[in-house]
């Protein structure tokens, strides 16, 4: 398939290939590093975004890194260090020559260096510190000295502002001007003159508008200001909720101290996703695919460990009807099912309060309905399977009380699950939990216990 410029352009038949690195083009990379052909190797890389190479430089082994870093040398750009994951950051750091990391640090904008300082180990700060113009390493120590996680570690200093009084020619005239704004910007924030922000434009309203007209006349109706020491959760909160592109970030006096970007928010909200699901699976958050086994290994075994003590508790509810288990064989059989339906059930309720807690939409006025809606769910979902696995325990052991009690167990422990799934993380947050890392393991002893002592609890009563 071609373009209108004729330039052959690849297909796919995948849609998950689409962004995926052709691995021809890795292949063909890594050769011209095996072969130390330079030449090539940038007229391969060249096509490339930054975050495609960061993509390769973590995909292949660091022997294979090491190499292709010094052979590209000078060709490496800023961009590239913004998009590596933090586990190789600092390898990638310590392979490239003081004069490449400088010339690559000093193309980046402020937030970008701050977010790169403030992953890496002191002698490695400095060393990126001292490549800096003198100017811009006492705004990056500045941006370190505010609380981490906080707007001030998120936002760039780079700010395009302009006197309220000012008109859309005189704004347009001082742009055109300046040699120093911004690669990316969305607004030209309007200051009174103590540099308090009181409103904004966007540059397509600038543009379009005539050059006698007040900046104030076109400024949006919709105006939001950030603290410096709000923490970034509730930054990325706020340009999600009010579809925010830019907001300027003031100090404690109110005064215009940097910008936070839709790009640096919705990083942060990708970061609290993927947090989530880790830790809803017991995965340290700072887990990734680039760690050492030791390093994996060391991360996983606490969780483990909890989840072994768990275990154990649900064994030693089961071990007190070891005298019923003896006379009805088919209680062992039977009772893993009970269990882990409700376990997958809590996890399906938990795992939808925790979203809704961390987008905020489970709050104190509707929880007690969530609560309602998800006990009536676990009901009639255990109702439904009740029936079914009723008639299978009936037919399977020509026991109808049998199918009878593993279906009223099954429908108690549903009913639980639900409960379980959506109080917890609750109760968790509440208490300043994080209920994404802890509710899982409650969750699921819960269901286990539950469900054991419920239908082993209903079979001695009923069919011994």
């Amino acid at each position: 398939m071609t373009t209108g410029f004729d330039e052959p352009v690849t297909e796919t038949t995948s849609d998950e290939d689409v962004y995926a690195l052709d691995r021809r083009t890795v292949a063909a990379i890594l050769y011209a590093v095996d072969v130390d052909d330079r030449d090539k190797l940038v007229e391969l890389m060249e096509p490339l975004h930054a975050a495609d190479i960061a993509d390769l430089l973590e995909q292949i082994n660091p022997y294979d890194r090491a190499r292709l870093i010094r052979l590209y040398d000078k060709e490496f750009d800023g961009d590239i260090l913004s998009e590596l994951d933090e586990a190789i950051r600092e390898e990638v750091i310590g392979v490239l020559r003081p004069d490449v990391l400088a010339d690559a640090v000093r193309d980046m904008e402020s937030d970008d260096v701050v977010d790169l300082l403030e992953d890496l180990e002191e002698p490695q700060q400095e060393a990126i510190l001292d490549v800096l113009e003198d100017s811009e390493r006492v705004a990056a120590e500045q941006a370190l000295s505010y609380p981490e996680n906080s707007a001030g570690r998120l936002m760039q200093r780079e700010v395009v502002m302009a006197p309220e009084h000012w008109s859309v020619g005189q704004a347009i005239d001082f742009m055109r001007a300046n040699d120093d704004l911004p690669e990316q910007f969305y607004h030209v924030v309007l200051v009174d003159p103590r540099l308090k922000p009181v409103a904004q434009v966007t540059l397509g309203k600038l543009m379009a508008t005539r050059r006698d007209v007040p900046l104030h006349d076109i400024a949006e109706e919709e105006f939001h200001t950030i603290p410096v020491d709000q923490d970034e959760e509730d930054v990325a909160y706020a340009f999600n909720q009010y579809h925010l592109i830019s907001a300027p970030v003031v100090d404690g006096d109110g005064r215009l101290v940097g910008v936070i970007t839709i790009d640096d928010a919705m990083v942060v909200l990708d970061e609290e996703h993927e947090e989530d699901i880790l830790r809803l699976a017991g995965v340290s958050d700072e887990s990734s695919i680039s760690d050492s086994v030791a390093a994996t290994s060391k991360r996983r075994l606490p969780w483990l460990a909890v989840n072994l003590c768990t275990a154990i508790c649900a064994s030693l509810v089961i071990s007190q009807f070891e005298a019923a288990i003896d006379q009805l064989v088919a209680l062992a059989i039977l009772m893993p099912i009970v269990a882990s339906m409700g376990g997958n059930a809590g996890t399906q309720s938990l795992t939808v309060a925790v979203r809704a807690l961390a987008t905020r939409d489970l709050t104190a006025a509707n929880v007690m309905r969530v609560i309602r809606r998800e006990l009536l769910v676990g009901m009639l979902n255990g109702l439904c399977f009740a029936v079914v696995l009723g008639t299978v325990g009936m037919m399977w052991f020509d026991s109808p009380m049998l199918g009878v009690v593993i279906g009223s167990a099954l429908v108690v422990n549903m009913v639980i699950a639900g409960f379980a799934g959506t109080v917890v993380p609750v109760v968790l947050d509440r208490l300043g939990v994080d209920p994404a890392l802890a509710s899982g393991t409650f969750v699921t002893t819960t269901t286990d216990v539950m469900g054991f002592f419920i239908f082993l609890g209903l079979a001695s009563v009923v069919l011994l």
